[in-house]
């Protein structure tokens, strides 16, 4: 098949781009082509910014049986794709995600049966927002698939500061960790994801429906950031518990990260899509997973990544108030 994927270079879309070429597929990819090292030779590079309509628009002249769409957050780039694509496209995959569901989760396991409805993440209800669009409309054959939390080069946190994580790990200071971390997370590595992914291109039996695409392994987030801190070499970690709502008095904007996605134990039932591309597992382990993570991140100079230093005050601060409760 002829595939365009826009975007092409990220967390997940990198692997689904080998993945395709593997399977044999002719691969387009559209970006601006700042880190487009290591996709294979034979993919056609596109150059163009999703944002420059004009340069976008002559995508619409291009033939392809299926569009990977990585680079759509609201409604209104949702509805440029099907004035631009109907007709023009057998297949337009819309890359949602889990974070979609409705928040507070009423059960631990999660179906394609949970609606959709997230009050406290914008991305979350962007994406949710994309979707109620694509499934309203009939002239673009659609499928959508909801990725959890897929890991290629960044570092896991649940306050969304992969960096300065790494840096505290290192450097042996505490790290702060919601709940009792206990709760379940589920990751996935992107070339266990990609496998699966790509067998819902061109699949019939996919059109016009929606799937969440998971590992079936889930960690408590101690677990997590063990192995870590064991892959960046870091010192014995300590860790320091807050109950979430602690956290969000010490910073608000905390709650659309840990009321609006990570703050759950969240694993999912992948039985629908896997009644579609057929079974599949996620042999990545989790400290296999976090080792080629670390190599990624640290390779493409993750530590010097620039860090609100406030955090870094933040969490010294939440570990003192913490460790001197009780005393």
């Amino acid at each position: 098949m002829r595939v365009l994927y826009i975007g092409g270079t990220g967390e997940i879309s990198f692997s689904c781009i080998q993945e395709s070429v593997r399977a044999g597929h002719n691969v387009c990819v559209y970006n601006r082509g700042n880190h487009n090292a290591g996709l294979p030779a034979s993919v056609q590079h596109i150059k163009g910014d999703v944002n420059d309509d004009a340069a976008y628009a002559t995508l619409a002249a291009m033939k392809f049986d299926a569009i990977c769409q990585f680079r759509v957050f609201t409604p209104e780039q949702l509805q440029r794709d099907i004035e631009l694509f109907a007709g023009k496209a057998a297949q337009y995959v819309f890359i949602s995600s889990e974070s979609a569901y409705k928040r507070p989760l009423q059960h631990w396991v999660i179906t394609e049966d949970v609606p959709l409805g997230n009050p406290f993440n914008a991305y979350s209800r962007g994406k949710a927002e994309c979707e109620m669009a694509l499934r309203g409309q009939s002239r673009l054959p659609y499928t959508i698939v909801r990725p959890g939390h897929t890991l290629r080069f960044r570092i896991v946190s649940p306050f969304q500061l992969g960096a300065l994580t790494a840096r505290r790990m290192l450097a042996g200071r505490p790290l702060v960790v919601p709940g009792d971390g206990n709760n379940l997370w589920t990751i996935t590595y992107c070339e266990d994801f990609a496998p699966p992914f790509v067998r819902l291109l061109g699949n019939e039996a996919a059109l016009n429906d929606h799937f969440h695409l998971t590992s079936d392994n889930a960690y408590s987030w101690n677990e997590i950031h063990r192995a870590t801190a064991k892959a960046l070499g870091a010192p014995p970690l300590e860790m320091v518990h807050v109950p979430s709502e602690t956290l969000i008095r010490y910073h608000p904007p905390w709650e659309e990260w840990l009321f609006g996605d990570n703050g759950y134990s969240v694993t999912f039932d992948n039985s629908k899509v896997k009644s579609v591309v057929g079974d599949f597992d996620c042999p990545t382990t989790l400290d296999e997973l976090m080792a080629r993570t670390v190599g990624e991140f640290l390779g493409r100079g993750g530590l010097d990544e620039d860090v609100d230093l406030k955090f870094e005050a933040l969490f010294d601060r939440i570990v003192a108030d913490q460790s001197g409760l009780g005393r």
